[in-house]
């Protein structure tokens, strides 16, 4: 495929920082009762978040209250859209390019809901060309981004010429469900935040940064229940099952049949969580301190969904790897699939 190359993602986080500390009290306050409430408890002070950053305050209706399934799929989209509206404007100015100058936009997102999609609300906001080539792209879920990412550059290779807006927000904060008492569940209102993430692709480099050499798409054989999303008249859900947190291993030596004999010099891994870090880390032979990038974000953002994967991008450009090196992105979706990026880094 024709190289394509990517600037450094924008990050957007909304304005309310919500400590694990007021997540545990919140839990602890509506939950006194469950049986397994201790072990939930422990299972959330290990998940590696100490802060997230919701679109609105722990006690909104949509998040910890009692909202129906209609106003919160209304605020997250509302929000998302916000989010990523923000993030775009601020990907197209770094690039030093003018929204008419965009060409095809690509948008990645699972949380909230609307006809017209995120695309076109995005494009009329933007003011982008009416010509302005869409790909919307709704249930990627965690590997929302690289997927877009993929997407992008495959259009690139298609039109040499094209400038590629990539999109993708979450507003994961709308599945804090309180009708959810599982143990996962339980993990998932520590784990999730919202946010918003954009970059620009292009087959010219606009800055240093990563060029796109090689993609992979690979889906996990009888894997459809390990990670899902599910909707009720309270609102989005999302379930697994106690298989899930081994899919990332499990996924690994088809990346690695991928990759074939190269050495990985370095990695922006999902940060879903600490052991798929580490998981994927040392299947491609580095180690924790390769992919401390990915636990920062983990631990000061929590885990941003499809976006997640652009903030690691984004601190990786932050101590950037030397010229010339190889390395891999890889983002984990629903089901359980995988998607990834073979790249060199180039000044």
């Amino acid at each position: 495929m024709t190289a394509a190359y990517v600037t450094a993602p924008t990050i957007v986080l909304p304005p309310h920082k919500i400590t694990t500390d007021e997540i545990l009290e919140d839990i602890r306050t509506r939950h006194s009762g469950h049986p397994r409430l201790p072990v939930i408890l422990r299972a959330i002070r290990n998940c590696g978040v100490s802060t997230r950053y919701f679109t609105r305050p722990l006690e909104a209706p949509t998040i910890s209250g009692t909202a129906d399934v209609h106003d919160r799929t209304r605020a997250a989209f509302t929000d998302c859209l916000a989010m990523a509206t923000d993030a775009a404007e601020q990907a197209i100015a770094r690039a030093g390019l003018h929204p008419d100058e965009i060409t095809a936009v690509v948008t990645s997102h699972a949380t909230g809901w609307s006809v017209p999609n995120l695309d076109v609300h995005l494009a009329e906001q933007l003011q982008l060309q009416p010509t302005t080539r869409r790909l919307p792209m709704t249930t990627l879920a965690c590997a929302g981004g690289v997927h877009a990412l993929i997407r992008a550059a495959e259009h690139v290779t298609a039109h040499p010429g094209a400038r590629v807006l990539v999109v993708v927000t979450e507003a994961l904060s709308t599945s804090y469900n309180h009708a959810d008492t599982n143990i996962p569940s339980m993990i998932y209102k520590a784990l999730f935040a919202d946010s918003a993430a954009a970059a620009v692709v292009t087959a010219d480099p606009l800055e240093p940064g990563i060029r796109i050499d090689d993609t992979l798409e690979y889906r996990l054989p009888g894997s459809l229940d390990r990670y899902q999303g599910r909707l009720d008249r309270t609102g989005m859900h999302f379930d697994s099952t106690r298989q899930a947190p081994a899919a990332a291993g499990e996924a690994m030596p088809a990346v690695l049949t991928w990759l074939g004999p190269r050495i990985v010099d370095w990695a922006v891994i999902h940060p879903g969580g600490p052991s798929i870090i580490r998981a994927v880390a040392h299947a491609l032979g580095l180690d924790d301190r390769d992919a401390q990038h990915s636990y920062d974000s983990l631990a000061e953002c929590g885990n941003l969904g499809g976006a997640a994967v652009l903030d690691v991008l984004a601190r990786t450009h932050t101590r950037p790897p030397a010229s010339g090196t190889t390395g891999v992105m890889a983002a984990f979706g629903p089901g359980f699939t995988v998607s990834a990026i073979r790249g060199t880094w180039h000044t």
